[in-house]
């Protein structure tokens, strides 16, 4: 649905998810889909594989896969009681058994092809109301052998509000909380409330964060980093990574990382790389090390290079600790993500995957590969998860695996419905994933559901569906499996933006935050306004706060709020200047195409490539930093 024309001096609106794409060192796309057959009897068919989409901010794509045998889109089911008409839950998954998973692991147990258990897809009512989910039978399973095919239950689809325009949410989150227990009377949750884990409010938490209120919210630039000049030959090359530390603003340029001196700008270091960096995680150590994955020189016309060394590098001392590669076979493997969790940085992609130890660079283990089965991606944090997929490519099957980061060895699995080719991590602890299932999405955003999954047992708690037109969070899945945003996950809550909807005005439009539990399924009731004009985007938690960007309307400057775990009272922590030459900047880097990072009054938003395809004559900049007194 197309939005009404902007009012004068509007900025224009932003280009969709993820840069343009870089024909230097991109991978070859997946084929596109084939012609579609009938679905299979009995509901509808989850088999269909969603079209891929590109990387959040990365100008490169998957190595192809085997072309995708003909399926169908499942068929319209028919519609349920009004909007916000309750539901009930799904019968819970029974638990896995857990499986070995590669050296100085054992292969894995409970081979492809055991009984499996599909997931019954099901609609949610509209945003901002509480609801449960449609109880469901829980499905037959049987002595499968390697090629059965699950049918899913056919599913009964509560008609829900439709929203008008995409936002898309979410930036890097500051993975290590820094200072200080704050005065609790100087915190964002003093403004909040007493809400407490079983509020009235619909649960979560008033017990606060780490972020102060500032006696004044009026922001001012602290400093721009100008967008670098790219070399000859080349269109777009990959920024992608932005981290910080109690001292310095690090961010990612052309082949180099560099540490900003939070306040003033100044460079306080730089790590020089050989190539271009093609994938970075946030999370980072307690010690400051975090990992990356970069070219091992710089790309040319001829000679695009691959994404095959592993770096580790020490935001601290402002160096590189140590950089990695792997073969499978004699191939060096060309890694499409990488992540740390407990002492260890795993790198996966299609042709292989490799653990080292964050601060030795000691090779750990390598997932066990087979005709059948081999490990895209992992999340990292709390925890370690890997995405294994299995089968063959008309009938995949994602195993989702808690592993030991010391081993590999396999501590619980949690076997998605046949059918569903791609899964992102939201987060390892609740773990938290997100699929496009069936392909129903339709905007592009990979989730059409979310799973909350036990770590210890491997079962499902229970599946959240979140209709692409209704919500507004968005996942990778394909490459960059950890990559979510948009959303935040704490209180055992997940918190997601709607789409935007009308604000009442003549041209204005606004959306919500709301929360689902994740033990029920349900939505708590809880709910955040963003405002007439504004749209508001969870950036990451604060305690039991949520932390949100506000995007601006035109006339005015974007804003940090805290978002009450319990209350869901919002506290401005910021403001920034509505000046033209400001708020151009800072529309050009919201968060559906750049990373933002805030903490301790300071506020940092960057792009994650840098091109030469604008057309206008303005200053282009890398990244530009607020800050309150």
């Amino acid at each position: 649905m197309t939005q009404p024309p902007p009012p004068p001096h509007q900025p224009p609106q932003q280009p969709g998810f993820g840069p343009p794409q870089d024909p230097a060192g991109q991978q070859p796309q997946p084929p596109a889909q084939p012609p579609q057959q009938p679905p299979s009897a009995g509901g509808p068919d989850l088999g269909k594989a969603p079209q891929p989409q590109p990387g959040y901010g990365y100008p490169q794509a998957p190595q192809t896969p085997p072309p995708a045998a003909p399926q169908t889109p499942p068929p319209a089911a028919p519609q349920g009681p009004g909007y916000g008409y309750p539901q009930q839950p799904p019968q819970a998954q029974p638990p896995q058994p857990p499986a070995g998973y590669g050296y100085p692991g054992q292969q894995p147990t409970g081979p492809y092809g055991q009984p499996q258990y599909g997931q019954p897809g099901y609609g949610q009512p509209g945003y901002g109301y509480p609801q449960a989910t449609v109880p469901m039978p829980p499905q037959p399973g049987g002595p499968g052998g390697g090629g059965r095919k699950i049918n899913a239950q056919l599913a009964i689809i509560v008609a829900a509000v439709v929203a008008i325009a995409l936002i898309i949410g979410g930036g890097v989150w500051y993975a290590s909380s820094s200072g200080k227990d704050d005065d609790k009377n100087n915190t964002a949750s003093s403004g909040g409330g007493t809400g407490g884990k079983d509020s009235k409010n619909g649960g979560g938490t008033s017990s606060g964060g780490k972020e102060k209120v500032p006696a004044d919210p009026s922001s001012k630039v602290l400093f721009q980093v100008p967008e670098p000049k790219l070399p000859k030959g080349t269109d777009s090359i990959v920024t992608s990574g932005s981290w910080l530390t109690d001292k310095v603003y690090a961010k990612s340029g052309i082949a180099e990382i560099v540490g900003y001196d939070r306040d003033k700008g100044t460079e306080a270091w730089t790590i020089d790389l050989p190539g271009p960096v093609c994938a970075a995680t946030e999370h980072v150590t307690d010690d400051g090390r975090t990992a990356i994955v970069h070219k091992p020189a710089m790309p040319t016309k001829t000679d695009p290079q691959s994404c095959t060394q592993v770096s580790v590098i020490d935001l601290a001392a402002g160096k590189k600790v140590w950089s990695k590669t792997a073969k499978s076979g004699t191939m060096e493997i060309s890694f499409n993500n990488v992540t740390v969790s407990g002492g260890t940085v795993a790198a996966g992609s299609t042709s292989g995957g490799a653990a080292w130890e964050v601060a030795s660079g000691k090779a750990l283990w390598a997932p066990k590969t087979s005709d059948t089965c081999y490990d895209s991606g992992y999340g990292g944090g709390p925890k370690l998860v890997a995405v294994r997929k299995c089968g063959s490519y008309e009938q995949r099957q994602l195993h989702i695996q808690t592993i030991d980061p010391k081993t590999g060895n396999v501590i619980s699995e949690y076997k998605m419905s046949e059918g569903i080719e791609y899964a992102a991590v939201v987060s390892t602890d609740p773990l938290v994933m997100a699929a496009d299932v069936g392909d129903s999405a339709g905007d592009g955003s990979g989730i059409s559901d979310f799973f909350s999954i036990d770590n210890k047992t491997g079962k499902l708690r229970t599946r959240i569906s979140a209709p692409g037109d209704e919500y507004a969070a968005r996942c990778d899945g394909i490459t960059k499996i950890e990559h979510c945003n948009g959303l935040a996950v704490g209180n055992d809550r997940l918190y997601i933006p709607t789409e935007e909807h009308d604000s009442g005005s003549e041209y204005g439009q606004t959306n919500e935050i709301v929360a689902f539990d994740l033990s029920t399924g349900k939505q708590t009731g809880q709910r955040a306004d963003a405002g007439e004009d504004y749209s508001i985007t969870p950036l990451r938690m604060d305690g039991g706060n949520i932390l949100a960007y506000k995007k601006p309307p035109y006339d005015k400057g974007g804003q940090i709020v805290s978002i009450d775990g319990g209350t869901f009272k919002q506290t401005t922590l910021m403001e920034n200047p509505s000046t033209e030459s400001v708020r151009d900047v800072e529309t050009s880097m919201l968060p559906d195409s750049a990373e933002i990072l805030y903490s301790q009054g300071r506020l940092y938003m960057s792009d994650v490539f840098a091109s030469d395809f604008s057309s206008s004559d303005e200053k282009e900049y890398l990244a530009i930093a607020f800050g309150t007194s």
